[in-house]
């Protein structure tokens, strides 16, 4: 029987060979440090530390997503080492990208989506984002942390036709009004430092070639105080440009912390005392008022006392005889009880 078991040895361990030794990749197919997600078209390589894109990509991907490597800067022409006509998502998410240079994204003609979320972004190419003419989708989420790069963006962004633009979690406490271009159809502020949108703010999105605008906005730090006011009759009347308005809520004064925006009443937004000590308009306005009411009860007091002058007199000159009979009593009283005769008739017995 052993005999005949050692037969089959050899046609056992051909049968094991092809899963003791791994396939060849086939040309086109997923690189080493990624993996594909049903079809080469969807590329994912995650948490691999790399520090350049992988130069083995297949020419038909059109979702490519890199995250948690040490990219650290994207040169020029970081993707082009093998065309890619068709991708049309790229995702850099916690990639430590801190530095996009000039034409970084040539050879992406496709390129639609671009996400560089979760970067320590430091410093951004004023021809960062040329070669990508159709790209109409930005993420910068929590990406404008590390350094103010508003100015640099915008002179990378001048030459886009964005459509939509993520900032959120950026600790922005102003609109970005620098980064807003013409068209934009999206912005997403959520998760700033946003107290308000001001006056100024609220006329650049009446700006024609923004009408179209809508915002997300919430996860602000909203301060429901008088300043609010402007920013509270737009939502009211643009409500539809703000896609998540009901879902606003005040972070104070602590009377108002977490009511709604939308159900607040504008003279119910007092003003709170400035930095400088000095109250605030509608705390002046209040003291006058109150100050006015006084004024008011007085001379009505007066008036009555006017009209009731004879009524008072009369009542006066009752109460100070009453106050004399009751004086006289006390004083025969007291000379009653300190005459000798009346003291010694009393001790006699």
């Amino acid at each position: 029987r052993a005999a005949g078991g050692g037969r089959w040895l050899p046609w056992l361990g051909l049968a094991l060979l092809p899963l003791a030794v791994p396939p060849a990749a086939a040309p086109g197919g997923c690189p080493s440090a990624c993996y594909c997600v049903a079809t080469p078209e969807l590329v994912t390589c995650r948490y691999e530390r790399l520090e350049e894109p992988p130069r083995e990509l297949p020419a038909a991907v059109h979702n490519l997503s890199i995250a948690g490597s040490n990219l650290s800067i994207l040169p020029r022409a970081a993707f082009a080492a093998r065309p890619l006509r068709d991708l049309r998502l790229l995702r850099l998410r916690h990639d430590n990208i801190h530095t996009i240079e000039d034409m970084a994204l040539q050879g992406l003609p496709a390129l639609r989506t671009l996400d560089l979320s979760h970067n320590p972004l430091l410093s951004v190419a004023a021809g960062a984002f040329a070669g990508v003419p159709l790209l109409r989708t930005l993420q910068l989420n929590q990406a404008l942390l590390a350094a103010p790069l508003e100015e640099q963006l915008a002179l990378a962004m001048q030459n886009l036709t964005l459509r939509r633009l993520e900032l959120a979690g950026n600790a922005l406490q102003a609109l970005p009004a620098s980064l807003l271009p013409p068209g934009l159809e999206e912005l997403d502020l959520r998760n700033n430092s946003l107290q308000r949108l001001a006056a100024a703010e609220l006329r650049s999105l009446e700006a024609p070639e923004l009408r179209g605008l809508r915002l997300n906005l919430g996860a602000n730090p909203l301060s429901c105080d008088c300043a609010l006011r402007p920013f509270l009759a737009w939502l009211r009347s643009a409500g539809s440009r703000v896609l998540d308005a009901r879902s606003l809520r005040c972070a104070g004064p602590p009377a108002l912390r977490g009511a709604a925006l939308l159900r607040l009443r504008p003279e119910g937004l007092v003003c709170a005392a400035s930095e400088g000590g000095e109250p605030g308009q509608l705390e002046t306005a209040s003291y006058v008022f109150f100050g006015i009411v006084l004024a008011l009860i007085g001379i009505v007091f007066l008036m009555v006392l006017y009209l009731n002058r004879r009524g008072i007199k009369r009542w006066l000159h009752n109460l100070r005889e009453a106050c004399r009979d009751q004086m006289e009593g006390y004083h025969y009283r007291y000379e009653q009880d300190a005459d000798p005769r009346c003291a010694s008739a009393v001790g006699t017995p």
